[in-house]
C-alpha cells in the first residue's frame, strides 16, 4: 500500500530535488500540503506530489506503482467491459466506469481520473456538458478528456475542443489507437 502523505525530505528523494526546494515549493503554495498540527513540520498528500511532479515533468517512477486512473463515461456495457479489460491487463491503468453524466461528475470528484473517457451521446446530457463543468473546476485543470462518438458532425466536434475536450476519436474506434491517444495525452 501506497504512503498518503510524505515529509518534505521524502519528497525531496522522490523527485530528486533538495529539500529546500521542496520547502519553497510548499511556502509559496506551489506544493499543497499541510503542517503537522502542534508542529512546523510539513506533510505533502501523496495526490499533491503526484500534481507537483506532472506540473514539473518530474518522472512518477520514484513513486512505486503509480498507475493512472481512467474513468470511462460510456452506456454500452460492451465498450465498457472492452477497455476496462485492455486498460486493466495493460497493468499502467485503474478504471471506474459509469453510465451517465450526472453520476460521472460525482465519481470525477471522489476518483480524480487522469483521463476521461467520454461518449459524446449519453442518456441525461451530452459530453460537452461534461468537458465544462470538469473544466470549470480548477482542481480537475490536469484531467484529460476524450470524446468517443458515433454520432457527430465536424462542428460538434470543434465546440467539443471549444468546451475542453483533448482528443475525438469517431466510432467505431481501433482500441489500441485509444490506449496510444491515452498514453500520448498523459505524456507515458
Amino acid at each position: 500500500m501506497a504512503k498518503k502523505a510524505y515529509s518534505t525530505g521524502e519528497a525531496a528523494e522522490i523527485c530528486g530535488i533538495s529539500q529546500q526546494t521542496i520547502i519553497r515549493c510548499f511556502d509559496r503554495g506551489q506544493l499543497k500540503g499541510f503542517l503537522v498540527p502542534g508542529s512546523k513540520f510539513r506533510r505533502i498528500p501523496r495526490d499533491s506530489l503526484i500534481k507537483f511532479m506532472k506540473k514539473n515533468n518530474i518522472p512518477l517512477d520514484q513513486l512505486g506503482s503509480v498507475k493512472r486512473k481512467v474513468l470511462i463515461v460510456e452506456d454500452d456495457p460492451e465498450i465498457v467491459d472492452l477497455l476496462t479489460d485492455v486498460l486493466t491487463r495493460d497493468g499502467r491503468f485503474e478504471t471506474k466506469s459509469t453510465d451517465s453524466g450526472y453520476k460521472a461528475g460525482l465519481l470525477t470528484q471522489k476518483f480524480r481520473p487522469d483521463v476521461l473517457v467520454l461518449d459524446y451521446l449519453l442518456p441525461d446530457i451530452n459530453g460537452n456538458v461534461v468537458c465544462e463543468a470538469i473544466r470549470d473546476n480548477p482542481d480537475l485543470a490536469d484531467t484529460k478528456i476524450i470524446i468517443v462518438s458515433g454520432v457527430i458532425d465536424k462542428k460538434q466536434v470543434n465546440q467539443l475542443f471549444a468546451d475542453g475536450a483533448d482528443d475525438f476519436l469517431q466510432k467505431p474506434f481501433d482500441v489500441d489507437r485509444l490506449l496510444d491517444r491515452i498514453c500520448v495525452l498523459l505524456g507515458m
